[in-house]
């Protein structure tokens, strides 16, 4: 009896470490999309994204800088290894959303139902949640 009690809480944990993965890798792809998009559209001025930093008052220059090291940031998130790498990236990752947010927010820039606020801090809950859930091959 305690063998078969066993396999099964054996079997439930495989599920749960299942899930978790597929958890990571769902929330993490999520994210590397949106940042890939976000940083290409940057990089080629496309779409409102020059409008969005010349109203708030930064130099367009900041959309060449920004959309590299959101690229870069993807790459070092999807990468196998490194996980000070991944650590430190992350954090750039919530800093740059959040600063994205409180920036807009202070310069009362909501955009059409608060966009312009909400979408940065829903990246970087994206990001926690991936921070969150990933694997220990990629921990530190």
């Amino acid at each position: 009896m305690s063998k078969t009690v066993g396999a099964v809480t054996s079997a439930n944990a495989g599920t749960k470490v299942h899930g978790k993965k597929v958890a990571y890798w769902s929330v993490t792809l999520l994210l590397a999309g949106a940042l890939t998009l976000s940083g290409l559209g940057q990089l080629m001025k496309l779409g409102g994204n020059v409008d969005l930093v010349a109203n708030l008052g930064y130099p367009l220059y900041i959309m060449q800088i920004l959309g590299v090291w959101k690229l870069l940031g993807v790459i070092a998130v999807l990468a196998p290894r490194f996980p000070r790498l991944k650590e430190w990236t992350h954090a750039g990752i919530f800093f740059l959303m959040t600063g994205a947010a409180f920036s807009h927010l202070l310069d009362h820039d909501y955009g059409a139902g608060g966009f312009n606020v909400i979408l940065p801090l829903f990246y970087a809950a994206l990001n926690i949640a991936s921070w969150a859930l990933r694997p220990e091959s990629r921990k530190l």
